[in-house]
C-alpha cells in the first residue's frame, strides 16, 4: 500500500480525506496554499495530522507515494505540474473514499445542471423508504469524512467533473448523468469535448451488475453515448419517447420500469415545478427504485420533497412582487431553465464571474419573459452587449442590496424578481450561498 499520502487543499474534501487516510493507517501530510478555516485547523490538530498553510513545501509534497488533490485545484497549478512531472499518482477524494467503503452501495450523480436537486431528492426518497443512507459529496459532508465518521450502507453522492477527473477504481452501483451543457470550460482548455469525456468517466469502471441513468432528450449525451464502452444496464429517461426500461412522461403521467414492474404517477403530484424538475424527478425515482423500494414510498417521497435553498427558492412576496432566489444558477443553462419556468413578467438579476458564457442561448427567453435586467457583477460589459438592444432598462448594481432595490423599483404588482446570475459569485461574494443569503436579507429588509 502507498503509505505516504499528501493531501493538497484543506477545504471540506481535503480535511475529510485527511481524517479518513489517518484513520486507515496512512502517513498523512496536508498542504494548503492559502489559510485554513479555523474549524478545519482545529480538526487536523485534534486528529494529530501534520499540515501547513499559506504555501507548499516542495520537498515534503514531492516525497509522497500518492497525492489526493482537492477538486478546486486546477491542473495548471504549479504544484500540480511538479507532482505530475515526478510521476506521482494523483487521486481525487471520492477515489480515496471508495477504497474504504466496504460493502456499501453508491448512487453517484453528476451533470451540468440538476445534480444537486436530483441528489437531494434521491436521498429523500431513500430515507422515506426507510433506508439507512447519507447524502455526501458536493452537498453536506465530503464522501471521505462520512466514511471516517459515520459509515452507512448506502451513499448518495453528488459528484463534479473535477472529482471524476482523478478517479482510478471508483465504481458506483448506480450512475446518473442528468445532462451536459457548456460549463467550467476554463478548466478544460476551452474544449467542450474534454468536459464531456470527464462527465462520462462516471461509467468507466461499471459492470453489467450496475446501472447507468441518462437523459435520452439531451443532445450532447446522445451524441457521445456510443463513443464509450458502457457495460452497465442503461435506464434512460425521456419526455419525447415511450421507453421499455427507464422512465418517461406522457400526457401528464410518469411511467417507470427498472425490472419487471411498471409504476406510474401523475406529474401534477410532483412538488417541484418546471420541465427541468420533471427530468430531475424522473432521474431520482429511477435511481431510488434500483434499490428495490416499495412503490408507495417513492410516490409519498415525490409529493413531500421541498426545493433546496438557493435553487428556485421562494423568498417573499412584497406588494404583489414575488422574489425568487436561484443563486445556485452559476451557468447559462441553469438560468435558461429558471426563466423557462417563469409564467409572470420577470426582472432578472444576472452576472458575476463569467466562465466563458454564451448568453445568446438565452436571447429568445429573455425577449419573451424579461422586462428589465439588473447586472450584479464587477464586469457587466458582455451582458450589456448581448441584451442591450432588446431589453431596456439594464442597470448595474454593486451589491445584493443595490440589486434588490433597483429590481423593486422597476417591478409592478404581479411581477417576479428572479436572482439567477448564470455566473460564479466570487467577484462580490464568498460563494453562491453568500450571494443568495445577502439577496434574501435585502428582500426581507425592504
Amino acid at each position: 500500500m502507498n503509505n505516504n499520502i499528501v493531501i493538497l487543499g484543506g477545504g471540506e474534501s481535503g480535511v475529510g480525506a485527511a481524517l479518513l487516510a489517518k484513520q486507515q493507517g496512512y502517513d498523512v501530510f496536508l498542504s494548503d496554499g492559502s489559510s485554513l478555516k479555523e474549524v478545519y485547523r482545529n480538526e487536523l490538530q485534534a486528529a494529530g495530522i501534520d499540515f501547513e498553510e499559506n504555501g507548499h513545501t516542495d520537498k515534503k509534497i514531492l516525497n509522497a507515494d500518492e497525492v489526493m488533490k482537492s477538486p478546486g485545484i486546477p491542473e495548471k497549478n504549479e504544484m500540480v505540474k511538479k507532482i505530475r512531472s515526478k510521476g506521482i499518482q494523483i487521486i481525487s477524494e471520492i477515489e480515496l473514499a471508495y477504497r474504504f467503503k466496504g460493502n456499501s452501495k453508491i448512487i453517484a450523480i453528476t451533470g451540468s445542471n440538476g445534480k444537486t436537486t436530483t441528489s437531494a431528492m434521491t436521498f429523500h426518497i431513500c430515507k422515506t423508504a426507510g433506508l439507512d443512507c447519507a447524502l455526501v459529496g458536493n452537498i453536506g459532508y465530503s464522501f471521505a469524512r462520512q466514511i471516517a465518521v459515520d459509515p452507512k450502507p448506502l451513499y448518495i453522492a453528488e459528484i463534479s467533473s473535477f472529482q471524476l477527473d482523478d478517479i482510478k477504481t471508483f465504481r458506483p452501483d448506480v450512475a446518473v448523468l442528468t445532462n451536459i451543457t457548456e460549463d467550467h470550460l476554463d478548466r478544460y482548455d476551452y474544449k467542450f469535448e474534454n468536459y464531456i469525456r470527464s462527465k462520462f468517466r462516471i461509467t468507466m469502471n461499471q459492470t453489467a451488475d450496475d446501472y447507468f441513468i441518462y437523459c435520452l432528450d439531451d443532445e450532447v449525451t446522445m451524441k457521445y453515448l456510443n463513443q464509450f464502452n458502457i457495460q452497465s444496464n442503461q435506464l434512460p429517461i425521456s419526455m419525447k419517447k415511450e421507453l421499455p426500461n427507464g422512465a418517461f412522461i406522457k400526457d401528464g403521467d410518469m411511467y417507470m420500469r427498472t425490472g419487471n414492474e411498471y409504476t406510474n404517477m401523475s406529474v401534477f403530484d410532483f412538488t417541484l415545478k418546471g420541465i427541468h424538475n420533471q427530468y430531475n424527478t424522473m432521474a431520482a425515482c429511477i435511481a431510488s427504485s434500483t434499490m428495490v423500494l416499495r412503490k408507495e414510498k417513492i410516490r409519498e417521497a415525490v409529493t413531500t420533497f421541498h426545493s433546496l435553498e438557493h435553487r428556485m427558492e421562494p423568498v417573499a412576496t412584497i406588494r404583489g412582487v414575488e422574489f425568487i432566489n436561484d443563486s445556485k444558477a452559476t451557468n447559462v443553462n441553469s438560468t435558461w431553465y429558471a426563466l423557462e419556468s417563469m409564467d409572470k413578467p420577470t426582472i432578472l438579476i444576472l452576472g458575476g464571474v463569467d466562465k466563458g458564457n454564451d448568453y445568446s442561448l438565452m436571447l429568445e427567453l429573455v425577449k419573451e419573459k424579461v422586462k428589465a435586467i439588473i447586472c450584479l457583477g464587477t464586469d457587466n460589459k458582455k451582458i450589456h452587449e448581448v441584451f442591450g438592444n432588446i431589453i431596456s432598462p439594464i442597470v448595474n448594481a454593486g451589491s445584493a442590496l443595490e440589486a434588490v432595490h433597483a429590481a423593486f423599483h422597476f417591478a409592478q404588482k404581479g411581477d417576479v424578481v428572479l436572482l439567477s446570475p448564470a455566473c460564479a459569485s466570487f467577484d462580490l461574494f464568498k460563494n453562491y450561498e453568500d450571494r443568495g443569503n445577502q439577496f434574501k436579507k435585502a428582500v426581507r429588509d425592504l
